[in-house]
């Protein structure tokens, strides 16, 4: 398995090639989380604050699925919690 920083380095490129942020804070909060099931599997828990232009006019949903879409392929193996803040510019 893939040791945390690299994880979050692979995450945010993803993010950004995906969404082109104005900002992009994902943090790990996987210590907080130690002896759930999904901690025991290797998936991480992760706080994310993305700001981007492409949130702009979508509902909330939208762009959790934007983002969600930009990961999909780390979810339930190397992610198994991701807490999302999606905000447009206009609203940060």
């Amino acid at each position: 398995m893939n040791a945390p920083d690299s994880r979050i380095a692979r995450m945010r490129a993803r993010l950004e090639a995906a969404l082109a942020p104005l900002e992009c804070v994902l943090d790990d909060d996987s210590a907080r989380h130690a002896g759930h099931a999904g901690a025991a599997s290797g998936g991480g828990h992760y706080n994310l604050r993305i700001v981007s232009a492409q949130f702009e006019g979508l509902k909330l949903v939208t762009r959790h699925r934007l983002v969600y879409d930009s990961v999909h392929d780390m979810m339930h193996t190397e992610i198994h919690a991701l807490a999302i803040v999606a905000l447009a510019p206009s609203e940060a």
